[in-house]
């Protein structure tokens, strides 16, 4: 589908990004952008050997700085969706389907964990749980998946999803710019495949307090 972009923000995802793009392609999501926030391993060459187009950071950025950079390539490209999904193999591609259809009448899609979360780890539950709750505190939004790295955002959305922020507190912030730029959104619920390695990924439970206090801040950083 040539109006839709794929984009998948890889930090030294060299072992699973090669079957993440070819798990899309298989699909019919032609339109696959990695975007390599420089990886110290074969993160972009797996990736173009499995047909993705690849953007590379000279300079670590983190998630946000990666999302940040393959939503302002989506608008480049003036596709009518952008969908985000993670690098780690958590997600199945056949769930984009989901979210272009309800892309019919919202300008937001988040493909949501919790809707379905039979099977999801406790302590990723509480993760998430506790990640939404905070972001609703924060910015008077309340998602039920707020920390999900599987999104879709349209055309007239795009330029309203202005992220600041690198490191995972971004996904606090894009429920910010909905706010702020009075989008509509919904949640459809995703099946998420849990593995040793996509558990290995994403937030923990020692670094949680740190992402706590980068939240708060960016609170006060950004404008009403």
């Amino acid at each position: 589908m040539r109006n839709v972009i794929i984009i998948i923000p890889a930090y030294n995802e060299s072992t699973v990004i090669a079957d993440v793009v070819s798990r899309v392609k298989k699909e019919g999501y032609e339109n696959v952008v990695v975007i390599d926030d420089c990886s110290t391993d074969n993160t972009a060459q797996e990736a173009k050997k499995a047909g993705a187009k690849v953007i590379t950071h000279k300079l670590n950025q983190g998630a946000g700085g990666a999302t940040r950079t393959g939503l302002q390539y989506a608008m480049k490209q003036k596709v009518d969706y952008a969908i985000t999904l993670d690098a780690d193999g958590q997600h199945d591609p056949k769930d984009i389907p989901k979210l272009v259809n309800a892309a019919k009448k919202y300008d937001v899609v988040i493909g949501s964990r919790m809707i379905k979360s039979k099977g999801m780890p406790l302590r990723r539950k509480v993760l998430n749980t506790g990640g939404s709750i905070l972001t609703f505190l924060l910015y008077g939004l309340y998602v039920r998946d707020s920390q999900s790295g599987f999104k879709l955002f349209t055309k007239k959305a795009l330029p309203h999803i202005k992220i600041t922020q690198n490191r995972f507190e971004f996904c606090s912030e894009i429920i910010y710019r909905i706010k702020k730029g009075k989008l509509s959104y919904t949640e459809v619920p995703i099946k998420t495949i849990y593995t040793p390695y996509s558990l290995s990924k994403g937030q923990h439970t020692f670094n949680a307090l740190f992402m706590l206090k980068r939240m708060i801040w960016t609170r006060f950083r950004l404008h009403k």
